[in-house]
């Protein structure tokens, strides 16, 4: 797994991984975000994590206190109009 120099100084760097990724955002989970995101919020590098996110298009867990939902909103229009662009039929399709 490639370490980032960023993430060397980060908060969550000697917690259990499992805290930032939950199974689900609602119910239970959302405790478990919140959680997550209350050790984000005292990162010193909180910004570099979250363009990290953002770049990489990661579509799960909490990263620079964003879970999943708010960071799909700060993704640039012009790129998440072009992942929702449908593909083209296949030969043979109806």
């Amino acid at each position: 797994m490639m370490m980032h120099d960023w993430s060397r100084g980060a908060a969550c760097q000697a917690m259990d991984p499992e805290l930032f990724f939950p199974i689900s955002t609602e119910g239970p989970g959302r405790e478990q975000v919140e959680q997550a995101k209350a050790v984000c919020r005292g990162c010193p590098v909180r910004q570099p994590c979250l363009d990290y996110a953002i770049d990489t298009r990661q579509l799960n867990g909490v990263w620079g206190g964003t879970d999943p939902e708010q960071r799909r909103s700060l993704i640039p229009t012009v790129a998440r109009r072009r992942e929702t662009v449908p593909a083209p039929p296949l030969p043979g399709d109806r």
